[in-house]
């Protein structure tokens, strides 16, 4: 690591490389960060965690690693980190300096009288996280996201000590920048805030800074670019603090001039237009990767979520990493970031609402000050389906944790997400619980378990589309109006029927569908459309993940529970699968929201044609879209095809299958059957009797062979590569029903850090060379080690012999990132002038 730090300059370094050990073992290796421990573990039917945490196992682990600190200039040093997951406690030269606990939280812990100036530093940390299950979901394991050394000057910027407003939009942009400055010697300072668009300074600003350490600079842009989705540009914010002419601390970030309003008549504002939420749901892994937050992972997810539609993203349910908002600012997409899955009531064995009403003023403070100056994040959810808001002291905790965000950050609304079918059974006292004083507890009041998510999502998928029955009784309403009544914006989980009678019941009431089942999304839209109070809809799920075991999945057979047992690993409602490529669902979705060029054909699986199975609520369809079936010749093909258009023709080898209905009134959906035979299948969308699109599918002719197709072939920096590995033919088009196992070698500037499937049920590893295709697909993930070169990858199979490709790693900076671009660290480097930054 480097050692020279420059006075004048608060700076963040990165500690990438760790010595890596499971304390079950005495043997170690060396990891780079972000490194999640949990995806190398044994998955098994005996794993504590459970379906909840995709079988796999938890574990106790040792990072260690060395910091060479420069000379003692008068710095402060701490540790941040971004998010660990499991309780860790934190080791420097041997001296213990503090604990982290929380998983999604950032914490940052001092080091002073610990630093060893002009030497190198041993750092240590110990995570437990084998107490198992800790989420209702897979969480992964260890330092998952980035650890920095922070030097800062003894006069310096705090933490969160630039707190930017956009007050007014129009001919010029008027916006407000407050600062908060640590100056332990009370020395008068000044302040100097500058805005600037490329190279061009467009606003600037001089305030002074006393003893209190605070102060207000008020810019004025002229002829100002608004940030949003569609159009997502951003300024380069600069602070300086001085002492008689010399800079004693600079801060630069980011930033978007942004307004959110909101409101039932005309629901929700940016920079004053309306704005429509084609929202997506996701959880914090990264799918075959584990929960390792790389930043290049979370560009890619957020570029492909754009691409599909989305335009919006609700973190489930948990605060985002840095670089997945890095990613929402840059490449244009909103979200509500969420704080927790659970306050003072217990889900699962070893979550932390023991210790909620303890630390929850501390994590907001820590995902506020994260967000404060996002564009990206136009909302905050302070919870999602949590049972305790279904009586009076979980209502009492809604409104002083809304109160609390709302005087921390004024500009932005807040959410609950409610499951109203959750909150009927609490009303009715199917679940035990003890109450207490929300702000005051006694000694002996314990939070007790009680019927979480998890066990009400069951329910809900064995009573099906009763649940629409349940949220429309009088008792729905009562176990909700009053925590919806706290809050700016009445988040609806699964809700979808009382959406009508609420906007009347309720004409000041704002309704954001938190959660909607894949397949009624198309019914949520033609709401939001319908009702200004409803302001946009997010789909369970977005993109696939990992744990909550087939809860989304199609089996075959008769009878299956909710979960899944061993070996399923994924949940399976993901409108995205695990390695990025689209799902049949995602079509019905683009119908409804008009984003669909071309009717999209999808087959379900030709090889169980006839057989029975088993549906879940989480999943609308388990079509593919592919005529590649080889084998299954004269086997009965039922047919889908998405399409906005009001008709649409089939036609199997030049010859009619005949027309069927479409567009809105029939669901999107056009229905065939037909005997499978190999060929081209064209589907034609019709509208006033004319033909006015046109799509098609083939089968797979000819030898297969294994074929690679790399997403990024030049990897800047620490970006990883994304390579398809494919059981194709000539022409490029997969075999569903070929599947092989394939080995990777890599050679050159690079190692393999994944490779799998979206298999719903697999046993074998995402970290090994070795895996086999699924439906004719694998994906390869590869990083950089940081020196330049050529990168080659060689895939090699039993049956459909080899492929290779080759790849290019440019040279890195010696922090592995480029200061101030989406990937580089989250305080600011020394090494850019303003002026260069774009």
């Amino acid at each position: 690591m480097t050692s020279s730090v420059p006075v004048g300059r608060t700076t963040a370094i990165p500690l990438v490389t760790w010595e890596f050990r499971r304390a079950s073992s005495a043997d170690g290796t060396t990891v780079r960060l972000p490194h999640d421990a949990m995806i190398g573990e044994q998955r098994g039917p005996a794993s504590p965690g459970g379906a909840d945490a995709g079988w796999f196992f938890g574990g106790a682990y040792e990072y260690r690693t060395t910091w060479a600190a420069g000379a003692d200039q008068g710095l402060r040093a701490s540790l941040r980190f971004e998010g660990i997951q499991g309780d860790a406690d934190v080791y420097v030269n041997e001296q213990f300096v503090g604990r982290v606990q929380g998983g999604y939280v950032e914490r940052e812990l001092p080091l002073q009288g610990v630093v060893r100036w002009e030497a190198d530093n041993d750092i240590r940390i110990e995570v437990d996280n084998s107490d198992q299950p800790n989420s209702r979901w897979y969480s992964g394991s260890g330092l998952y996201r980035p650890v920095h050394v922070v030097l800062r000057p003894p006069v310096h910027f705090a933490e969160d000590g630039l707190r930017l407003r956009t007050l007014a939009l129009g001919a010029d942009a008027q916006v407000e920048v407050a600062y908060e400055v640590a100056n332990p010697s009370s020395k008068t300072l000044s302040v100097a805030v500058e805005l600037w668009d490329g190279d061009v300074q467009v606003a600037c600003a001089t305030g002074h800074s006393g003893a209190s350490g605070t102060g207000v600079a008020t810019l004025v842009v002229g002829r100002p670019r608004p940030w949003s989705a569609d159009d997502p540009h951003r300024y380069l914010l600069t602070a300086r603090v001085e002492h008689e002419g010399e800079v004693v601390d600079e801060r630069r970030e980011w930033v978007g001039l942004r307004t959110v309003e909101v409101d039932a008549r005309q629901g929700l504002r940016i920079n004053g237009h309306t704005v429509l939420l084609r929202g997506a749901c996701i959880h914090h892994d990264n799918g075959i990767l584990g929960a390792a937050t790389h930043c290049s992972a979370e560009f890619r997810r957020v570029r492909i979520l754009k691409e599909a539609g989305f335009n919006a993203i609700r973190s489930a349910h948990n605060p985002m990493s840095r670089h997945l908002l890095d990613a929402c600012d840059e490449l244009g997409m909103y979200v509500v970031d969420e704080f927790a899955d659970y306050w003072f009531v217990k889900k699962t064995a070893h979550d932390h609402a023991d210790r909620f009403r303890d630390t929850w003023r501390q994590d907001a403070a820590a995902l506020i000050g994260k967000d404060r100056n996002r564009p990206s994040v136009v909302m905050y959810a302070i919870g999602n389906e949590i049972p305790e808001t279904a009586t009076p002291e979980g209502v009492a905790l809604a409104r002083e944790i809304t109160d609390h965000f709302h005087a921390a950050d004024p500009d932005r609304p807040v959410t609950v997400a409610v499951n109203i079918f959750l909150n009927v059974l609490v009303s009715l006292g199917a679940s035990p619980y003890k109450s207490g004083n929300a702000a005051k507890p006694t000694a002996d009041a314990k939070p007790t378990s009680m019927a979480g998510s998890t066990e009400a999502n069951r329910m809900v998928n064995q009573i099906g589309r009763m649940m629409n029955l349940v949220s429309r009784l009088r008792r729905a309403d009562k176990a909700s109006r009053d925590v919806f009544a706290v809050v700016d914006v009445a988040g609806y989980n699964y809700g979808l029927a009382r959406y009508r009678k609420d906007v009347k019941a309720y004409p000041n009431r704002v309704i954001l569908g938190t959660e909607t089942l894949p397949g009624d999304v198309a019914r949520a839209w033609s709401l939001v459309k319908a009702h200004p109070a409803v302001i946009g809809d997010f789909v369970w799920a977005g993109w696939e993940y990992l744990g909550e075991a087939g809860v989304g999945v199609w089996v075959p057979g008769k009878r299956a529970g909710l979960s899944k047992p061993y070996p399923y690993v994924i949940a399976g409602p993901g409108m995205i699968d695990l390695t990025g490529r689209p799902d049949t669902s995602l079509r019905l979705a683009q119908a409804a929201w008009g984003a669909l060029a071309a009717p999209a054909i999808a087959v379900r699986p030709v090889d169980r044609s006839g057989q029975p199975v088993v549906r879940s609520a989480w999943r609308s369809t388990d079509a593919v879209e592919s005529w590649a079936w080889r084998g299954c010749e004269g086997r009965r093909a039922e047919i889908e095809v998405y399409s906005a258009d009001e008709e649409i023709e089939l036609v199997l080898n030049g010859r009619s299958l005949g027309r069927r209905k479409a567009g809105a009134r029939h669901g999107y959906c056009a229905r065939f059957r037909t005997p499978y035979e190999p060929g081209e299948l064209v589907a034609i969308g019709y509208r006033d009797g004319a033909p006015v699109s046109r799509s098609a599918v083939r089968s797979a002719s000819g030898p297969l062979g294994l074929r690679l197709s790399a997403e990024n072939g030049v990897l800047a920096g620490d970006e990883l590569a994304f390579v398809a590995v494919e059981v194709a033919d000539a022409d490029g088009v997969v075999e569903m029903l070929a599947d092989d196992q394939v080995t990777l070698t890599v050679s050159g500037p690079a190692e393999l850090v994944a490779f799998g499937t979206a298999a719903p049920a697999t046993e074998e590893s995402y970290v090994a060379a070795a895996h086999t295709t699924y439906r004719g697909r694998a994906l390869a993930v590869l990083r950089p080690t940081g020196q330049p070169g050529t990168i080659r990858l060689l895939a090699r199979s039993a049956v459909h012999g080899e492929a290779e490709t080759e790849l290019v790693a440019a040279r890195a900076d010696a922090h592995g990132a480029t200061p101030l671009t989406a990937c580089a660290v989250g305080l600011p480097t020394a090494s850019v002038s303003a002026a260069e930054a774009d």
